[in-house]
């Protein structure tokens, strides 16, 4: 389960917020205007990334796929796939996350060839804390023309404090806004715009169960062995 809580919430979010976030979720992760905002949802458009962690490459998708009201308030599914590098399958997450204010509020899973699951939210104020603070560190350091295999496109760059982590964003890249990423150990770059997206995930989501998880997990290790 740790192997894809961090495929769905790193893939997505930690790139933009540094290393300390990686991992949260459910939290009211933007408070700071600027690289905060950065969420530009379209239902049916997405993005393709190519990755890379400590020296290994896999790919990963970002779509928009839904959209719903919450508490009066306008939110969007957001749909996280990514190749596990051993076996070449894809798994995917999605999180209904409300626009204004990048809150979290449901999160489902799917590993394939197994029925979804659903995550339960636990925001707590220790996490907002936390949150907040990482915003903090990041500042524009201006606008430039990057070229990457998806194109050419015009965006903001932000660094973080340290200098040691890097993103440029452009508006017109959604959902997330990220045309690439770079630190000490990963980068992810913008391979390919997606305007046609559809939900990957099948099925009606049952409650997280941990030990189900587990036998799922085992299932899965099994058949790549025999493969």
């Amino acid at each position: 389960m740790k192997r894809l809580h961090i495929t769905l919430l790193a893939a997505g979010l930690c790139l933009v917020v540094g290393t300390t976030a990686r991992g949260q979720m459910g939290m009211d992760l933007f408070k700071k205007p600027a690289i905060a905002d950065i969420f530009k949802p379209v239902v049916g458009n997405g993005a393709v990334y190519e990755t890379e962690r400590d020296q290994k490459k896999s790919t990963m998708e970002m779509t928009v796929v839904g959209q719903e009201t919450v508490e009066g308030k306008d939110a969007f599914w957001l749909e996280i796939g990514h190749t596990d590098p051993r076996s070449g399958t894809m798994a995917y997450g999605k999180m209904l996350i409300t626009k204004d204010d990048f809150q979290f509020h449901r999160m489902v899973f799917q590993q394939p060839g197994q029925p979804p699951m659903e995550m339960p939210m636990n925001p707590n104020a220790r996490h907002k804390s936390q949150m907040s603070e990482e915003m903090e560190k990041w500042h524009k350091v201006g606008t430039e023309t990057i070229t990457v295999p998806a194109g050419t496109f015009v965006c903001d760059h932000w660094a973080k404090d340290d200098g040691k982590d890097e993103v440029w964003a452009s508006s017109k890249i959604s959902p997330m806004s990220l045309v690439k990423e770079t630190s000490p150990t990963n980068s992810m770059v913008l391979v390919k715009v997606i305007t046609d997206a559809k939900d990957h995930i099948t099925g009606t989501p049952t409650k997280f169960d941990p030990e189900a998880m587990k036998r799922q997990m085992m299932e899965q290790m099994q058949k790549q062995k025999q493969q």
